[in-house]
């Protein structure tokens, strides 16, 4: 028999009801109060032992980490913090933990405060913690969330393939697949790798974007999306790079830029109020260790909104729309600029925004995410629309307070000719993508689509630092442990 999640156990009325659960013993005091987690709340709940009833070596096994099945009834709780407890009748211990800290197999997460770096190193006990079992619950809401949202406005789901050819992006920093052998390829006559005899017959690689392919189907099914992961093989450390994390990425045929811009906005206030909505209990203990976190910080570096208020901020007014070059001319004419406070210096159109600059617009000019239109074509990618100027682009960024760039989209260059004349200004070939090419020859439509990593999405509603820290398993550069 299963046990009961403590979850739902919690929303009875205590009345000496039977009752089974397992977790994981989180404490356990005077050899008399179990706090025992299962994983499906934040509280867990309590157990009342009576000592004299069980034996005294399955008492010395229980510790922390231990995993325990009990039985017992359900009683309203006389103590401070909780509404009920259980008043354990049977108790199995169907794992130990040791407890002792100079035991070779010592248990390492001993109920005290342990630093992130720390959990980091033990990721896969992390999640036995208050802080990432809340930060992955969430995450699980806003995946539902994502779904949930694209469904009930009829988009299909799209699977966008993880292996690929192509480099969506142009950046060139990504992963290769091979089967040829490390020591010792088949080389060309030149000398170089011969990937005609690799398992494809050419250079495979791990996707950094979904988005042409989700095209290909948009400009069939007219409304899409894709939901998963992505890669990319850049040598970075930061706290905002990851070399594998995930992607949401709609398109929508005939659609302009105010639609895409009209359908991110509406993206994003949803999720953010399905995780206020159905998350409370875990932001509350995350806004509990964002505040601590920033008394710690110098009083110039401290965030005017806690974790909860900045997450309302984003629902309670629509978002600022401005241009690229409106932003540029505010940017330049800021307090920040002529004071030199900037790290990097905005030198009039073609600069290439950094995050200091997107987060001044949106936390000191407008108080709002922004959303910034028509970019610079020189820094952006090859399948946005020309504008009628020859110089931008129908691209947008959502900005987010905190964070910076939390969406980027555009609407797509449905032209043929335009299409062609920009690959051929990047140096794509066109043999590569003669398939995306195609989507333009026959009836082709305009259409719109964004990318919003789900990562980054999680940095701003759990307010941690750093972003490996809201992914299971984080890959980066010289880490991929598990």
């Amino acid at each position: 028999m299963l046990p009961t999640p403590i979850k739902d156990i919690l929303t009875w009325e205590p009345g000496g009801q039977s009752c089974l659960v397992g977790g994981w013993v989180r404490t356990f005091r005077s050899n008399r109060f179990i706090h025992l987690n299962d994983g499906s709340n934040l509280a867990g709940i309590q157990i009342v032992v009576d000592f004299e009833a069980f034996p005294a070596e399955l008492l010395q096994g229980i510790a922390p980490g231990a995993c325990l099945r009990i039985q017992g009834k359900l009683q309203p709780s006389t103590g401070r913090g909780q509404a009920m407890e259980i008043h354990a009748e049977q108790i199995e211990l169907m794992g130990k933990a040791e407890s002792d800290i100079n035991a070779p197999d010592f248990y390492p997460l001993q109920p005290k405060a342990h630093s992130l770096e720390f959990l980091r190193e033990i990721a896969h006990l992390r999640f036995r913690t208050q802080t990432f079992g809340a930060i992955f619950r969430i995450r699980h809401a806003m995946t539902f969330a994502i779904h949930r949202f694209f469904n009930d406005r009829g988009f299909f789901n799209i699977h966008s393939p993880i292996l690929t050819a192509s480099d969506a992006e142009g950046a060139g920093e990504m992963f290769r697949v091979t089967t040829l052998a490390a020591d010792n390829p088949p080389k060309t006559e030149d000398g170089k790798v011969d990937f005609s005899k690799d398992f494809f017959g050419k250079q495979a690689h791990l996707t950094v974007s979904g988005q042409l392919e989700a095209e290909l189907a948009a400009l069939a099914l007219s409304k899409v999306y894709t939901f998963g992961p992505t890669f990319r093989a850049e040598n970075s450390n930061t706290t905002r790079h990851l070399a594998e994390f995930w992607m949401i990425e709609p398109e929508v045929a005939f659609a302009d830029l105010n639609d895409n811009m009209d359908l991110a906005e509406a993206n994003l206030k949803y999720v953010l109020q399905y995780a206020l909505d159905h998350c409370y209990e875990d932001l509350v203990f995350l806004n509990e260790r964002w505040k601590k976190e920033e008394e710690g910080k110098k009083k110039e570096e401290r965030s005017e909104l806690d974790l909860l208020e900045r997450i309302q901020f984003v629902l309670n007014e629509p978002f600022a729309r401005i241009s690229y070059e409106e932003a540029i001319q505010i940017l330049e004419e800021s307090p920040h600029q002529k004071k030199k406070k900037f790290q990097y210096p905005v030198k009039g159109w073609g600069t290439d925004l950094q995050s200091e600059h997107e987060r001044y617009l949106v936390e000191k000019v407008f108080k709002r995410p922004v959303i910034l239109t028509n970019y610079p074509k020189e820094i952006k990618a090859f399948y946005m629309r020309l504008n009628e100027d020859g110089r931008s682009v129908r691209a947008m960024d959502i900005l987010f307070p905190g964070i910076g760039e939390m969406v980027g989209g555009s609407q797509r260059e449905e032209r043929l000719d335009f299409l062609q004349q920009r690959m051929a200004e990047m140096g794509i070939p066109e043999s590569e993508l003669y398939w995306y090419l195609d989507t333009r020859k026959f009836g082709t439509v305009p259409h719109s689509g964004y990318g919003l990593g789900f990562e980054r999405l999680l940095l701003f509603v759990t307010g941690m630092g750093n972003i490996r820290d809201v992914i299971p398993f984080p890959r980066f550069p010289k880490g991929i442990a598990f």
